[in-house]
């Protein structure tokens, strides 16, 4: 088999600059460098369920934030 497996990218006309981008793109999406991060340290469960909770809780207020009218300054 001749075909690029995992996360390569092909670098034409010598645009380093887009091929860089797009590999950047590709780990994001992968969770390899997430994954890489979990694994520096352990969590204890109840530490994670407290992260996990405030997260939540700050995407809820933005949501909120979001939805508010805007102030008149008139």
């Amino acid at each position: 088999m001749a075909g690029n497996f995992g996360r390569t990218v092909q670098v034409k006309d010598g645009n380093v600059d887009k091929a860089l981008r797009k590999l950047k793109k590709k780990v994001n999406n992968s969770k390899v460098l997430m994954e890489a991060r979990e694994r520096i340290e352990y969590v204890k469960p109840s530490t994670k369920r407290k992260l996990a909770q405030g997260a939540a809780k700050s995407r809820w207020k933005k949501y909120l934030r979001q939805q508010q009218i805007p102030p008149k300054f008139y």
